[in-house]
C-alpha cells in the first residue's frame, strides 16, 4: 500500500471526529450566523498568515536527503502567499472591521494549534509538518466549497465575502493531488511516523478551534 494511503487509513478516526464538531457540521449546511461565520473567518486569519512562515521554517529544518521535499515547499510557498489577506477582505465585505482582527489576539485553541506546529518543525521531524498541510486541505476540499454556498444563501451576504472558502475549495484539490504525490516519495519510516503522528495531533488541535469558537444558530 501507498505511503498515502496508509496515512488516510491511520488518521480516518481522527478526521471523522473533526467532521462530526456541530460548528463544523452546521456550517457545511448553512446554519450558522453571521458572528459565527465571522469569528471562524478572524481565527482562520490568525492561523493562515503563519502558513508561509511554518513552510519556510520546515523548508530551512529539512535534511540534504529531502531536498526534493525542499524544493516541493518552494512551490507550496508561492501559492499560499498573502492568502490572510484574502480573509481579511471577506471579513470587510461582510461588513465588520478586518483591521481590528489583525490587531487581535488569537483563540487559546487557535495559539495552541501553531505553537505546536513551530514545536514540531523544530523540536521534532520536521516532516511531522505536512501532518498538518493534510489536515487543512483535506478539510478544505471536503467542505469549504459546498460550506460557502450555503452559508452565502442563508446570510445572503456577497459573494466577496467567500473567496477564503470558494478558493480553498477549488485550489486544494489540485493541493491534495500534489500532496499525495509528495508523501508516496516518503521512504524513511521515521519520517512516515513523524507524518501519521502530526496529522492525528493537529486534527484534534484544528477541531478544538471549532470547537471553541461561539456556535450561534441562524435563527437566533
Amino acid at each position: 500500500m501507498a505511503f498515502y494511503d496508509e496515512l488516510i487509513a491511520a488518521t480516518e478516526a481522527e478526521r471523522n471526529g473533526l467532521l462530526s464538531i456541530p460548528f463544523i457540521r452546521m456550517g457545511a449546511a448553512g446554519q450558522l450566523s453571521r458572528e459565527s461565520y465571522l469569528a471562524f473567518l478572524g481565527q482562520a486569519y490568525h492561523h493562515v498568515k503563519h502558513t508561509v512562515p511554518l513552510l519556510m521554517a520546515t523548508g530551512g529544518r529539512l535534511p540534504e536527503r529531502l531536498e526534493w521535499l525542499r524544493e516541493a515547499i518552494g512551490e507550496y510557498i508561492e501559492e499560499e502567499m498573502g492568502h490572510q489577506e484574502w480573509i481579511l477582505n471577506d471579513i470587510e465585505a461582510c461588513g465588520a472591521d478586518k483591521e481590528a482582527v489583525r490587531r487581535d489576539t488569537p483563540m487559546a485553541a487557535t495559539e495552541l494549534m501553531i505553537s505546536y506546529a513551530y514545536d514540531t518543525i523544530h523540536r521534532n521531524n520536521p516532516a511531522g509538518f505536512f501532518g498538518m498541510v493534510l489536515v487543512l486541505e483535506g478539510t478544505s476540499v471536503a467542505l469549504a466549497t459546498h460550506a460557502a454556498g450555503n452559508i452565502e444563501q442563508s446570510l445572503d451576504l456577497p459573494i466577496a465575502a467567500f473567496s477564503y472558502l470558494n478558493s480553498h475549495g477549488s485550489l486544494d484539490v489540485g493541493h491534495v493531488d500534489f500532496y499525495e504525490g509528495l508523501m508516496n516519495r516518503l521512504d524513511e519510516d521515521a519520517d512516515k511516523q513523524a507524518v501519521v503522528h502530526g496529522a492525528k495531533m493537529f486534527y484534534k488541535l484544528y477541531g478544538d478551534i471549532f470547537r471553541s469558537l461561539p456556535l450561534i444558530r441562524l435563527e437566533e
